[in-house]
């Protein structure tokens, strides 16, 4: 077996810079890759793909995880993958790895996860790229997941991905040998039962404090959360293009000239 050639590789997370599942990443794959970490510099969870404009970015490099330098961007996860390749980086990446995430990124969370807009971000550079999370948030392990990465990572360069596509993986809970295997998935649609709660604050003005009341049900047995529920490590291929193609070929049989009036000005 040949070496595995080493790929420049950037590393990013929505947890912070000094996360512990970004450097078990780290750890698991820079003796054999370029590895360079631009990650927040605090907590960025469900920023969505949320961008800096009305504010300046600020990124500076720091010693962490026993010395090893990182870029520490006071932006988003979106942020740090825009500035790395634009101005930080001295080589356009192969591969962006975004995570590891305590918790899982499935179903409808993608919209809203830092996680997941990171990788998306280097797909739109067209970067290949994965966004990896555990399904645990307490006291997560990354061991069975730092070896998919490994794993995965020669596999992306040999094939490439498609355009506009990046893998979103999310590692079970269980133990390495109770872990069923690999599944392919797609998106599930499931939601989750939301409750605010409503509090007061010394003034006595109301505020409110957002959570949820149930886990997700996962109906679809092919969907990503379902695997996981299954104690399979769940990868499922995201396109950044989000037009309803279906709906497209649908809206094309529309006679869409009703929606103007005579003047062509739209109906009021």
């Amino acid at each position: 077996m040949t070496r595995e050639e080493p790929l420049h590789i950037l590393l990013t997370n929505d947890d912070g810079i000094y996360a512990d599942g970004l450097w078990a990443v780290y750890d698991a794959i820079h003796s054999r890759h370029n590895v360079v970490v631009v990650a927040p510099d605090r907590e960025r969870s469900a920023v969505g793909h949320g961008i800096t404009l009305h504010h300046p970015i600020r990124a500076a490099q720091i010693a962490v995880n026993g010395g090893n330098k990182g870029w520490s961007v006071s932006g988003t996860p979106a942020d740090c993958v825009k500035l790395a390749i634009g101005e930080l980086l001295e080589t356009r990446p192969d591969l962006v790895i975004s995570g590891i995430n305590p918790g899982a990124n499935v179903g409808v969370n993608l919209n809203y996860s830092g996680t997941v807009a990171a990788a998306r971000e280097a797909a739109l550079y067209g970067i290949a790229a994965m966004a990896v999370s555990v399904q645990v948030h307490d006291r997560p392990v990354y061991d069975l997941a730092t070896r998919c990465i490994a794993r995965l990572v020669p596999l992306v360069s040999a094939n490439g991905l498609p355009p506009g596509t990046f893998l979103n993986i999310n590692v079970p809970a269980e133990s390495p040998d109770k872990t069923v295997g690999v599944c392919l998935t797609r998106q599930g649609r499931a939601l989750v039962e939301e409750v605010f709660e409503k509090r007061w604050d010394p003034r006595k003005h109301a505020y409110y404090w957002q959570g949820s009341e149930s886990p997700m049900l996962h109906r679809h047995r092919d969907s990503d959360g379902a695997a996981l529920d299954d104690n399979c490590i769940s990868i499922t291929p995201v396109h950044c293009d989000m037009t309803a193609h279906t709906a497209l070929e649908k809206l094309r049989r529309w006679d869409l000239d009703m929606a103007l009036d005579a003047d062509g000005r739209g109906a009021s």
